[in-house]
């Protein structure tokens, strides 16, 4: 088994707390993403989990024996920094192979480990080569593919993808969940891209200030975020956010948006008569004839197409600038007066002073690492 798990981790750097008491289990074989802006904690928590630094207060576990106290070559951890930490005088094959080495694996047996990851990797034409001959994306592979060769039980990847190029990173966002899966391994992966926390992890811990504002599924984090902090974190383009006071009325609760009236499905009655945000993300918008229900007035202020997609950039009555993305081809309209419609059962709302979200359901939501 390489389970994980954290007890009320703390780490402090002087004055400054890092990691904030912070519990969090890991299941074996799953892939945990931590995702969160830079300084959230992330690479403290994987060195904490490698042995590179202790932890002032909690435990580790792995494997459900405590690690806390266990030297790091003694935990059975693969990881791949993000600063690659290769030896400058040895060749990539060489860096690739420590861990086989280290197992004291045959040559024949270190030579078909690197050559395997090496090609899964697109690194194969530069084995011969020194760190310093390398690119920086070809020295994030080699990185990489020096944790993943040992087939170790528990991986960890510290932003591995950084600094490969879009076409690759876009590739290995398809290939290493197969990889990863192939190999067996219980694995946390650190990334400040919402799109690759999104493809890779079986969850997402969404990290700020050494603690974890959410842990859920790639599809609960988008779908239902704890905050309006979280919900900002995930999509491009970014969540439209809207102060509004929502009613009641005989069909239901509405808000009021460009002065109509627009109901919002399954809308928690603890937001009626409250300040609150909306959150609409541009997808769930769309163009609209003015006499379909809760058609709302704007003018189209600038369109941009991103290929798949096409942005459109409305203002509401009251001046409120508001996103629209539909599907590259579809209808809509790129200048002058025009009505857009709500996917009201998209339709987020948040407290206006917390900014926590109303009638949270489904979402695991963690105060100081604790279930709250």
């Amino acid at each position: 088994m390489a389970s994980l798990e954290l007890k009320n981790v703390v780490k402090r750097y002087k004055s400054q707390t890092v990691l904030d008491n912070l519990s969090l289990t890991v299941a074996d074989g799953e892939t945990l993403v931590l995702f969160g802006p830079s300084g959230a904690g992330k690479t403290v928590l994987l060195r904490l989990v490698a042995g590179v630094i202790d932890p002032d207060e909690g435990r580790i576990f792995i494997g459900g024996e405590d690690m806390t106290d266990v030297d790091a070559e003694f935990r059975g951890v693969g990881m791949a920094f993000q600063n690659f930490a290769l030896f400058p005088h040895m060749s990539a094959f060489d860096n690739i192979a420590t861990p086989l080495e280290a197992k004291r694996s045959s040559p024949s047996a270190i030579k078909a480990g690197v050559e395997s990851v090496a090609k899964l990797l697109k690194i194969a034409h530069v084995l011969s080569h020194k760190p310093r001959a390398l690119s920086n994306g070809q020295k994030q592979r080699t990185a990489l593919a020096r944790a993943l060769v040992g087939s170790p039980p528990l991986l960890l990847l510290d932003d591995p993808l950084r600094n490969v190029d879009a076409k690759l990173r876009f590739e290995m966002r398809l290939e290493l969940p197969r990889l990863l899966a192939d190999r067996g391994a219980t694995v946390v992966y650190v990334t400040q891209d919402y799109k690759e926390a999104m493809a890779l992890g079986d969850r997402i811990a969404v990290m700020s200030q050494g603690v974890i504002r959410q842990l859920g599924t790639p599809e609960q984090i988008y779908r239902e975020p704890a905050s309006i902090e979280i919900a900002r974190l995930f999509g491009d383009p970014t969540i439209n956010l809207l102060d509004v006071k929502p009613a009641r009325d005989a069909r239901g609760v509405y808000v009021g948006l460009s002065n109509v009236q627009v109901h919002l499905d399954e809308a928690p009655e603890t937001a009626i008569g409250r300040d609150c945000v909306i959150g609409l993300r541009p997808e769930a918008l769309h163009f609209a004839e003015d006499n379909e229900p809760g058609a709302i007035p704007v003018t189209v202020e600038a369109e941009t197409p991103l290929n798949e997609k096409i942005v459109t950039l409305v203002r509401t009555v009251r001046g409120r600038e508001i996103l629209v993305s539909r599907p590259a081809g579809a209808p809509g309209r790129s200048e002058g007066k025009a009505h857009i419609a709500v996917d009201g059962k998209s339709a987020l709302l948040f407290d206006q002073a917390s900014g926590e979200r109303i009638g949270a359901k489904n979402v695991v939501k963690l105060r100081n690492g604790e279930a709250a």
